[in-house]
């Protein structure tokens, strides 16, 4: 296991050691997220943990969990107890972007059902402004895409559509994926509500105001941030 591999299991298992017996669970996708739920399962199969049940974020997560030994459940009307999830940046008052894996509309629903929504990371992915690093992954039907991408490059930003082997990247909705170049320092509440009301658009990776706390970790160890208190 390389040193970022190590960092992301030891907050994969930190984040395990929040959860309480009888809780449901929101299961993140992803590196990171992968040492949480592999974790959920050793505390569950010693005995640890009793009645704990996981929502998966994606098929990946699912085949995971249920190799684990998680149980999983459908999510209900009444959300979750935690959600745990990587990110591809959290900026200082742990807004991120996510779906660089592709699961980023059912992260973000289990993410937003969740009273307690904690991130994971190595420090690698912090930034001060969020466009840094990663661009803003867009899901969006297949339907009309092209038009799509042009409603996206209207907005200020460069979609690119994301593929894996030659071929179209296409999530476990059906649909595909379009990574949107923006510049650091853009206005990401402003981008996320054009976002959400341009046709076509499925989902997309700004995760602004859901995350309560971000679990972190490097070579000098590990820190645990909380979201800063609104003004």
């Amino acid at each position: 296991m390389d040193v970022r591999e190590d960092y992301k299991r030891q907050v994969g298992e930190a984040a395990a050691r929040l959860v309480e017996s009888g809780m449901l669970v929101g299961l993140g996708s992803g590196t990171t997220a992968r040492f949480f739920t592999e974790a959920l399962g050793r505390a569950l199969a010693s005995g640890e943990l009793q009645g704990v049940r996981g929502v998966p974020t994606s098929a990946r997560t699912e085949r995971l969990a249920q190799s684990v030994g998680v149980p999983l459940s459908e999510l209900p009307a009444e959300g979750v107890d935690l959600a745990v999830d990587g990110a591809d940046e959290i900026d200082p008052a742990l807004d991120a972007i996510k779906g660089l894996g592709g699961a980023l509309t059912r992260e973000k629903v289990v993410a937003a059902a969740a009273r307690r929504f904690v991130l994971v990371a190595d420090t690698s992915k912090r930034v001060t402004r969020l466009g840094e690093l990663a661009p803003v992954p867009v899901e969006v039907l297949r339907f009309g895409w092209l038009r799509t991408r042009a409603s996206l490059e209207w907005l200020g930003c460069e979609p690119v559509l994301r593929a894996r082997g030659g071929e179209a990247f296409v999530t476990d909705n059906g649909n595909l994926v379009l990574d949107c170049a923006v510049t650091a320092g853009f206005d990401a509440r402003g981008f996320a509500a054009a976002l959400d009301a341009l046709p076509g658009v499925v989902g997309h990776g700004l995760f602004i105001g859901l995350a309560h706390e971000a679990l972190l970790a490097d070579a000098e160890g590990m820190v645990a941030l909380r979201r800063p208190a609104a003004s």
